[in-house]
């Protein structure tokens, strides 16, 4: 049985098995050890846990200083702080060389930081790395998913930013589901009417809504898209085929994520209308995680308001 409650733990549990198998493996930490629920990794491999305090960008030199040495260090922090105020050093002193380091950036998108605020809501992080050559890109949708994540990519040669939150995910999963690296996981096929892909912690209201949508006669085929980069083409491509028109759900800007990423598979592939449910190019609020997510159109409703729409599109309706 599992030893965690939300992504965080997962990640903890996780990284101390790999530990555990590999002496190869560091937690490096920017003043985060409580934050990442990592301290039973620090007191059972001191030597192998590396603090920093709050300085990020010397966390991610640190990183990569032992990377060029073989070793395999994972970085944890808040999402913000790894992408933005070390973007320098994760691009020049990580990228670049292809240096085989792993950020796990918690508080991801709106639904992760509502008990902050703005500064730590981050709803840019996948759109900043995706834009950095070489960097692979993963957003789990709950717990379980994390904790197989968070091993699967420690199988990827090169940099990975693996996208986590704050303890209040929703289980979409079950335990023993595993997770197939760049793959899309096609969840529902109730029909072809329209495609729904759906990314990240938000991934239970594309669930729910795309049952309420089926007892409304509205038949969608739902796709989990939780590597963002390399992105699936051929799956991707596979269910536009079918279903000739989609919509993205993302708890994230609307630019740079899991929309752009989908849109751009259709328009280079198979040309279909996209409707795209995110956060709207604004900065949000604070407040309650479901109410503030639901205040920023990306509630069951909007989304199943999102299909209405690009099906009525599909039609060559207005």
């Amino acid at each position: 049985m599992s030893n965690y409650k939300g992504t965080r733990e997962a990640f903890a549990q996780a990284l101390i098995e790999l530990a555990e198998q590999d002496d190869r493996f560091f937690f490096v930490s920017a003043d985060s050890l409580k934050a990442m629920r990592a301290t039973a990794f620090a007191d059972k491999f001191p030597d192998r846990y590396i603090e920093v305090g709050i300085a990020e960008q010397n966390a991610v030199a640190v990183a990569a200083g032992l990377a060029s040495c073989g070793l395999i260090p994972y970085v944890g922090t808040y999402g913000g702080f790894i992408t933005m105020r070390a973007c320098e050093q994760l691009r020049t002193f990580v990228a670049y060389p292809g240096l085989n380091v792993k950020f796990i950036g918690i508080n991801g998108g709106i639904f992760g930081g509502e008990r902050e605020g703005v500064t730590h809501q981050f709803f840019e992080d996948i759109g900043i790395v995706r834009s950095i050559p070489g960097i692979t890109v993963v957003a789990p949708a709950d717990a379980h998913q994390t904790y197989h994540a968070v091993k699967a990519i420690a199988g990827v040669d090169g940099p990975v930013y693996l996208r986590a939150g704050s303890g209040r995910e929703h289980v979409v999963y079950e335990e023993n589901i595993p997770f197939e690296f760049g793959k899309i996981k096609v969840l529902q096929k109730y029909g072809t009417d329209v495609a729904l892909f759906g990314s990240g912690f938000i991934l239970n209201r594309a669930i729910k809504a795309a049952e309420l949508l089926h007892e409304q006669g509205i038949h969608v085929t739902l796709a989990d898209v939780h590597t963002l980069k390399p992105i699936d083409v051929a799956g991707i491509v596979s269910v536009l085929r079918e279903c000739r028109t989609a919509v993205t759900v993302e708890d994230h800007n609307i630019f740079g994520g899991l929309g752009d990423a989908v849109s751009k598979v259709s328009t280079e592939y198979c040309p279909v209308y996209i409707e795209r449910v995110g956060l709207k190019d604004v900065f949000p609020s604070s407040g309650p995680a479901d109410q503030v997510t639901d205040y920023y159109g990306m509630s069951v409703e909007h989304i199943i308001e999102a299909v209405k729409k690009s099906l009525q599109k599909s039609k060559g309706g207005k």
